[in-house]
């Protein structure tokens, strides 16, 4: 049978072919949560009173609320650490990163792998042809005591995309302007499939974007083929074989849709969720209070550079604060190796410890009353950031960067 990339995962993880709409039993390469699911699901894996954990599949990232900023995420913190240590977990990452940017980093994520995480981001995973898919914490607890975990197999949707970006556009435009089209439900329980001209074009994490924004869409994962790019990412960061894997030309998806990446334009999302995507030009002029850069989809050294290429030798506007996160530690270095960190501090940004940051809302940036921030998140839920009365608009690097200069949304084609 012709298959699609899912189906080639699952069917290689069983030994068997496997179709969409099929329920299965799967055992799971990687587990991973972090500083605020582990605890749950650490009450859940007891609640099981199973004797054995399959620590070698385990990943533990502290990322959300590193370092700890108020007692009960210090004793959440303690809690974690002797959990780790009873079981004898040995991948326990602390202040390093974003759990999704480290996976990568450390070279965690490996074609044709399932891997199973408590954070619905975890989908960022399938940029590397890996199955990579978000679960409660109790799903989590069960993993760890089986190593194994069901699904019912995701029919497919595939997004061909042509062409080249123009000027001061991005793969961040071009997955907003997708969520647009499929919708924040369109996707629910399935797999998105994204190829074509385009996307082999792309580097790591401009993929890396594509597929993180799959949740946004309600997928259950975003599979990206693998390839040179994707073997030359990880050959220095595993020592797992590696291989290609590309689905079937002839495989039987759900749906196709055709996008062309020359009519994209700067987009950015109105409060409250990701279906308000508008052309920059609509928004233009709002004024803003803050401008948060970083994040699981925008926090690399890649668009940290956008930031500085734009700022440099410039001033951000006056009662702006521009907030900047970098992923990983590795990303933080690369900052201040190229002069990035200096133009950021120089021009008035602040930066603060790798990790989420105030993405969820629980420091290093929180939002008042009726303030609004443009941020490069995945997210902009009511309330995501702080009060229940501030907005959040989403937009690409470049719509942040010359936002954070004027004061108020800006188009970067206009700077």
């Amino acid at each position: 049978m012709k298959k699609t990339l899912t189906e080639k995962i699952f069917s290689k993880k069983l030994g068997r072919d496997v179709s969409a709409g099929e329920t299965i039993l799967c055992d799971v390469d990687l587990i991973m949560s972090h500083d605020t699911t582990t605890p749950l699901a650490i009450q859940s894996f007891e609640k099981l009173q199973m004797d054995k954990l399959h620590a070698d599949k385990v990943v533990i990232v502290f990322d959300h609320i590193v370092p700890a900023p108020h007692p009960a995420g210090a004793e959440l913190h303690k809690s974690v650490y002797a959990f780790a240590e009873k079981y004898g977990i040995q991948r326990v990452h602390y202040g390093e990163g974003i759990s999704h940017q480290i996976m990568a980093e450390k070279g965690y994520l490996t074609p044709g792998s399932v891997l199973v995480g408590a954070d619905s981001h975890t989908c960022t995973a399938g940029a590397f042809a890996m199955f990579g898919t978000g679960m409660g914490s109790t799903d989590i607890a069960v993993a760890w005591a089986t190593g194994q975990t069901w699904f019912r197999v995701p029919e497919t949707i595939r997004i061909n995309i042509r062409g080249t970006l123009p000027q001061h556009t991005s793969s961040k435009d071009l997955i907003l302007t997708i969520t647009k089209e499929v919708g924040t439900i369109g996707a629910a329980y399935k797999a998105l499939e994204f190829g074509g001209p385009t996307v082999d074009a792309f580097e790591m994490p401009d993929r890396m974007t594509l597929s993180n924004l799959a949740i946004e869409m309600g997928g259950k994962t975003g599979l990206i083929a693998s390839d040179g790019k994707t073997i030359d990412y990880l050959k220095s960061r595993t020592n797992e074989t590696l291989e290609e894997l590309h689905p079937d030309p002839e495989a039987n998806y759900e749906k196709i849709l055709e996008l062309d990446a020359d009519n994209i334009s700067p987009q950015v999302a109105a409060p409250h969720g990701l279906e308000k995507t508008v052309d920059v030009q609509e928004l233009k002029g709002i004024k803003i209070d803050q401008v948060f850069f970083g994040t699981c989809t925008n926090g690399r050294v890649e668009d940290f550079q956008i930031l500085a290429d734009i700022i440099k030798g410039r001033q951000v506007a006056r009662k702006m604060r521009l907030v900047c996160t970098p992923a990983s530690k590795e990303i933080y270095l690369q900052m201040i190796e190229r002069g990035i960190a200096q133009t950021i501090l120089e021009s008035g940004g602040v930066i603060t410890n790798v990790g989420c940051g105030p993405c969820i809302g629980r420091h290093q940036g929180v939002l008042g009353d009726g303030e609004r921030c443009l941020s490069t998140m995945n997210r902009n839920f009511q309330g995501r950031m702080g009060s229940p009365n501030s907005e959040i608009f989403v937009s690409s690097p470049a719509v942040a960067a010359v936002t954070a200069l004027a004061g108020e949304i800006a188009d970067p084609r206009e700077m």
